[in-house]
This record gives structure tokens, sequence and C-alpha cells, in this order.
């Protein structure tokens, strides 16, 4: 039996431990090379005792010397800086799961791809930044990249890679997050702790805020669009409250495959984990009568402008992605730092989008460089808001 070599960026976030999750039920198939994580010493260090991994790195270069101490006489290297995590990223491994958020996670997943490692992609900023240069270099490399987002990993299962011309469109399901029947009024005074309650999945604070705006929705309109290489109007979004349908692909003879599945990120993480095999998981089983019903909407676009910020970015394609990701990251820390209110999170974004207009990005440096100016133009509006 072989043994797969993995790296998890992001290990002590809900992705990364989930990944470890399932790599602790069959530790015999797995060998943990490199763990990261950002600021979270004691977490990474435990973590990274209890798989053996090879190397700890912390992205905060200031706390070098704390994961050393910490993880004295482990045997486990350590380093720290961001640039040791790209170059963790890159070490000699069968597959790295990119779990890192935001943008951060730019430089790391390129620097697998550039080394020719297969990536679980949880990142989805990546591709939203950076999905041309990206899927340039991957295809260069021969490398590929399997999508862990739910969504996109159901896309990928019904998906005829083989024969894409069948293909209609594909559609990505959307619970609605946790103030789908609310009207604008009633979202004016949310605060942080109410929005990162999501009714049915658990992830961290940024990716909750995201699905509480449908900017989440929005971001990963764009990564598929890259993902499966489509046009922008083939790719669709419907609201389905339950989030047992993960998405769909329709066909041009009018066939419709969907997957289904517990809303457990385990399930796409584990598909990404084997592939192109399948592996066990502990997630609960479907019971289809007794969900009984399943219900499907469209997204309303006056009360969550998110979406249609994130098409006309997607339709314009070459800086406008990298903008509005840019932009939604500094307005989501401002209303999670209770800087800002829920409704003006969108706002800010689009006043960004509105204000800044730079050419198209042809490299990873291109890509930061308009990254940080849309963060600057991002605060500076935040600034007006607030004086």
């Amino acid at each position: 039996m072989s043994v797969k070599r993995i790296s998890i960026l992001g290990a002590t976030g809900s992705v990364g431990q989930s990944t470890l999750d399932l790599v602790a039920r069959e530790p015999e198939k797995y060998d943990v090379i490199a763990l990261t994580a950002y600021r979270d010493v004691d977490g990474l260090a435990k973590t990274a005792r209890m798989h053996n991994a090879k190397i700890a790195v912390i992205g905060d270069a200031s706390l070098a010397a704390e994961l050393a101490d910490t993880l004295s006489g482990s045997g486990i290297e350590t380093a720290a800086g961001p640039e040791a995590i790209c170059e963790a990223a890159a070490m000699d491994a069968d597959f790295v799961m990119a779990s890192i958020v935001g943008a951060a996670g730019v430089r790391p997943v390129m620097a697998a791809i550039e080394a020719g490692i297969t990536v679980g992609l949880a990142n989805k900023e990546s591709l939203v930044s950076a999905g041309s240069l990206m899927l340039d270099a991957a295809r260069k490399k021969g490398v590929t990249i399997l999508p862990v987002d739910s969504e996109h990993n159901a896309i990928f299962q019904c998906f005829d890679h083989d024969r894409p011309d069948g293909i209609e469109s594909i559609i990505l399901t959307a619970s609605g997050g946790p103030f789908r029947t609310w009207t604008r009024d009633e979202m004016r005074d949310v605060t942080p702790e109410r929005a990162v309650q999501h009714p049915n999945w658990s992830m961290g604070a940024k990716i909750s805020i995201d699905s509480a705006t449908l900017m989440n929705k929005g971001l990963e309109l764009i990564e598929a669009r890259y993902l499966f290489d489509l046009p922008p109007d083939k790719c669709r979004i419907v609201v389905h409250p339950q989030s047992v349908i993960h998405s769909l692909v329709e066909y041009r003879d009018g066939s419709v495959l969907a997957q289904l599945g517990a809303p457990d990120m385990r399930i796409p993480i584990a598909h990404t984990l084997a592939w192109p095999n399948r592996m066990d998981t502990p997630c609960e089983r479907l019971n289809l009568a007794e969900i009984a019903r399943l219900d499907f909407e469209d997204p309303d676009p006056v009360r969550f402008p998110a979406i249609a910020l994130a098409r006309a970015a997607m339709e314009a394609g070459g800086a406008r992605p990298a903008i509005l990701n840019a932009a939604n990251e500094e307005a989501v820390a401002a209303f999670l730092a209770k800087r800002i209110g829920f409704l003006e999170i969108a706002t800010i974004v689009a006043d960004v989008l509105d204000r800044y207009a730079p050419d198209a990005p042809h490299s990873i440096d291109d890509v930061f460089a308009i990254d940080a100016e849309a963060r600057t133009q991002a605060q500076q509006q935040m600034d007006r808001i607030s004086a």
C-alpha cells in the first residue's frame, strides 16, 4: 500500500482540522509533511505533535521563537514567516490542502503548483484574485487542482471533463445564509455575533460573514468560472435552504446531475484527499424520507447586492475580481471589529470598484499591487463613513 505524503496550509482552521480528522482515521495511509498556521502557536504545535509532522510553520515571523520553544525536543522542524509558508507548500509531497483564508493564500498555492504538487483548493481567493495566472501555471506544470469547497467539489463530481461541449450550465447552490428571509431594515442592525451563526455549516468568522452577505456565493461564482472554463452566462446560482444538494450540472439534452450529501465539509475533503479513489468518512448519511422536501428560490439582488457585484466583476474580468476580493476582505474585517455596519460591507466594495480601475494583472506581483491599492481605497472609504 502506497503512503500519500500531504501538507496542510492553514492546519488549525476548520478545513485543516477536518482534513486531519480524516487522516487520523487511517494514519497508515498518510505521511504528514508540513503544517502551517498564521498565529495559533499552541494549536499548530499540538497538531504537529499529534500527526508527527516533519515541519511546522507559523506565518507571523514574530512568533518564530515561541513556536521553536513549544516544539523543543519533539524532533519537528520549525520555521516562520510568509516565505517559509511558501517553502512549506513546495516541499516534496503528493498533495497540498490549501486552506489559508483570503488573499494570503495566493502565493503558497502558486508555490505548490510551481512545485508540481496536486492541490486541494479550499482557498477560493486564489482563483478569484489570480485565476488566469494560476490556471496557466497549473497547465504548464501538469498539476491537478481539486476543488474542496462543497459547491465546486459537487460540480467536479458531476462534470463530464472529457466532453465539456455537452454542458449547458453549472448551478451553484446557496443556503441563503442566516438572513435569507430578513428585510434590509432588519439587517441594518445585525451584529457580528449574530452574523457568524450560519444555519447549516460550521465555518470560520470571515467565511461566515461572506455567507451572510452572499458574497461567498459571488466569490464561488468567479472561482467556478475559472475552474470549469465556462463563460459567465453559463454560471448560475440558486438558493437551496436545506444545503442537501451542493451544486448541479445541466446538460444540453436537458439532463441535470446533482451531488447530494450532509452539510459536512469532511465529505468534499475526503473526495479530494483520496482522489481518484474514495474513502470512508464518519459523516451522517442522507435519509431522504426524513428530509422530505427540498426548496429552491432565486437569490434576491436587492437585499443581497454582493452577488450582482461579483457577477459584474466576473463578466468584466481583468483586475475586477481581485479588487472585489480585497475590498471585501477589508470591509468584513471592519465589520467584525464593529467599525462599520453589516449593510455597509457591500457599499464599500461597490465604491472601491467604482473608483479604482487598473489594468489587468500580468504577474502575481501585479495581483498583489492591485490587492494593496484596493485595500487602501477600502480603508479610505471606511474612514469617510466613520468621520
